[in-house]
């Protein structure tokens, strides 16, 4: 495991586990966006049928709330390897995007 979590640390382990099973082969963009819509689409899955008040508490059932951390987890995991295969900062993205959209969306005063 590794010391600090960090995002590079993450990429690189994910790497490292992708590579220790020969699986980089299958780890091109295409591979990757579909496995994250699957994993995406596994957690709305959770939510599907709940009540806004229901997803609300969705983490107070022991066994619903590891669903959705594990679900979480995999959204992540497939994210993360995206941006290493693609060469994005997935933080330097987000960054870059929430200045976008104050520009956009200026707060109401």
């Amino acid at each position: 495991m590794t010391d600090p979590l960090d995002v590079a640390g993450l990429q690189r382990r994910l790497a490292d586990f992708a590579a220790a099973r020969n699986w980089q082969q299958y780890h091109t963009p295409k591979n990757l966006v579909a496995a994250l819509s699957v994993e995406a689409s596994e957690l709305v899955e959770i939510f599907q049928w709940l009540t806004p008040d229901e997803s609300a508490r969705v983490m107070t059932d022991p066994d619903t709330a590891h669903r959705v951390t594990d679900e979480v987890a995999d959204v992540l995991a497939y994210l993360l390897q995206l941006c290493e295969v693609l060469g994005i900062d997935p933080l330097a993205a987000l960054n870059a995007k929430i200045d976008r959209n104050e520009g956009r969306f200026p707060a109401q005063e």
